[in-house]
């Protein structure tokens, strides 16, 4: 069985950055590409075993290598988006990046073949088929099990805020469904996805961990697609909330807040704090919160007593952390809204050329 190891939580603050993207043909749309791109055609160096396809043949994911420092996430993540772009123009492809394509209608794209893919069609069927997401997952090494286990515990409270300020898939199937991240609820569907419950410890954890392996309920620990999990086989936090974005500023603000959200809960573990252990239902009703209303979202208080809205959320962490990216989001346009504004303005074409990636 491929269970981790609590010997893999070995450094801290380390860094690495997974994309999924869409690969479209010349006029935007969604189109099947990863057969040739991850195994007709031998990529670029930088992405030589960084590149696989998801579940259907016109999702893309690229992995950065693991970033020692902050300060180098910019150039590892430029370096691997040129190289997809320049990838997939060769084979005559583009690459688009949102949270669900508008111009994405399940019914029409096909599947993946790989193994693992059809055994989780067979298996989850509907909600599987129809899965058509791609997001932003960021992992930030911990140096320690429980410390690991107790970071993504209480990071839970602020994945919400994440999803607000990420929110970028107002269409699905090509319809306007109302909600600021369709995706994340698109998402919800399957099993074992969602905001995770709390766990007592990395034994607690890795139990329940083994318990699904044996019991055959997911394949492979990849198979627990919670919003946040500790990484049992590469010993980070990986945070998997936001949606896909377009625009690497947007993935660097995440990746800013996500790295100084989890050294901040590291040392708080470090220095004895007993945590907020939130139930998972109050948590559900902030992500709720953050899928239908995006930056207008306001949230349960961590302490419970009434609500705050994002904007608060964002200055208060801006100054607690000392960052800056998701105030620069906050106070620009919504991916949802800069969609919309977009398709009302100048047309589906647009809409979909103004999701399309260019070298950086």
């Amino acid at each position: 069985m491929d269970s981790g190891s609590a010997e893999s939580f070995a450094e801290m603050g380390t860094l690495g950055i997974e994309e999924e993207f869409f690969v479209v043909d010349r006029r935007g749309r969604p189109t099947a590409g990863t057969d040739e791109l991850v195994y007709e055609r031998d990529p670029p160096e930088i992405l030589d075993g960084r590149l696989d396809h998801e579940l259907f043949k016109c999702v893309i994911e690229t992995q950065t290598p693991k970033i020692e420092r902050l300060a180098d996430a910019r150039d590892h993540l430029l370096a691997v988006r040129n190289a997809l772009v320049e990838h997939a123009e060769a084979g005559g492809f583009r690459i688009a990046a949102a949270g669900l394509h508008p111009g994405a209608k399940w019914r029409e794209l096909e599947h993946a073949e790989k193994l693992r893919y059809r055994n989780q069609l067979n298996r989850i069927q509907y909600p599987q088929h129809r899965n058509t997401t791609t997001g932003l997952h960021v992992h930030v090494g911990v140096d320690d099990a429980d410390k690991a286990v107790w970071v993504a515990n209480e990071i839970r409270w602020y994945l919400p805020v994440m999803l607000a300020l990420s929110a970028n898939s107002p269409y699905w199937n090509g319809f306007d469904t109302g909600l600021q991240s369709a995706r994340a609820k698109i998402f919800e569907a399957l099993p074992n996805t969602g905001m995770p419950t709390d766990f007592d410890s990395y034994e607690d954890f890795a139990a329940f961990e083994e318990t699904m392996l044996r019991t055959d309920s997911i394949a492979d620990r990849g198979e627990l697609w919670y919003d946040v999990r500790p990484h049992t086989g590469l010993g980070t936090v990986e945070v998997r909330t936001p949606d896909g974005q377009r625009d690497p500023e947007r993935v660097l603000a995440f990746v800013e807040y996500t790295h100084a959200l989890v050294r901040d809960l590291a040392e708080r573990y470090e220095d004895g704090e007993q945590g907020y252990r939130h139930r998972r239902e109050l948590l559900d009703e902030n992500k709720w919160r953050a899928m239908r209303y995006g930056h207008d979202a306001a949230f349960v208080r961590r302490d419970r007593e009434g609500e705050i809205g994002l904007g608060e959320v964002v200055d208060r962490e801006c100054e607690r952390l000392g960052v800056s990216g998701i105030r620069d989001i906050y106070d620009g346009e919504s991916g949802a809204a800069r969609q919309r504004r977009v398709r009302d303005e100048e047309g589906t074409d647009a809409l979909y050329e103004s999701l399309v990636l260019s070298e950086r």
